[in-house]
């Protein structure tokens, strides 16, 4: 995707976390308060100066009770039965450099597929919360994958699908020298 669109999905993504909080008559405060992002955090993000984690997304959306695919597919565009490839909206953390491509139509879906490409050496964090009102599975395309979930770790190979189990923090790691591709299944509880 280009820098536009990207740039054009930050934005929205600003818009959104503005709307969300806005909807529950949650105050900056109240949403840092239930998310443990800081109230000038959640401000530099709603007016688009700061572009925010993974992780820190996982934080906003669990504190305002959605599933952090359902954030970012209201986001990423209205729902629809076919998504075209050249129309999959992608979202790169900035921390990590994980690439998200959403695949299935956006939306209020109960299920959502999105493929993520996670560099080599890279890894990106979830708290808890995260998992919390979904059911989760992983299937790497390519590449190798270090689950951690909880205390436990998972290696994944190309072919490997694991379900997630009861929720907890979790880690995806990329010790390899190449990319890793993933396909994250979601359905929401």
């Amino acid at each position: 995707m280009s820098t536009i669109v990207e740039d054009s999905l930050d934005h929205r993504l600003a818009a959104r976390v503005a709307l969300e909080r806005g909807a529950r008559g949650w105050s900056v405060a109240e949403l840092a308060a239930r998310s443990g992002v800081s109230r000038a955090m959640i401000s530099r993000i709603e007016r688009g100066d700061a572009k925010p984690t993974a992780s820190l997304l996982g934080k906003l959306s669990a504190a305002l009770g959605l599933p952090l695919s359902l954030l970012l597919a209201r986001v990423e565009g209205e729902p629809s039965r076919l998504s075209r490839a050249a129309a999959q909206a992608t979202w790169t953390d900035p921390e990590s450099g994980y690439r998200r491509r959403a695949l299935s139509s956006s939306g209020d879906g109960v299920l959502q597929l999105t493929e993520v490409v996670l560099p080599a050496g890279a890894r990106v964090a979830f708290a808890t919360a995260v998992y919390t009102f979904i059911h989760q599975q992983i299937w790497v395309m390519e590449g190798r994958l270090t689950f951690y979930e909880g205390s436990e770790v998972v290696e994944l190979d190309a072919g490997d699908c694991l379900t997630l189990g009861p929720p907890a923090d979790c880690r995806f790691e990329n010790r390899t020298s190449t990319d890793c591709r993933y396909l994250v299944a979601v359905v929401r509880r």
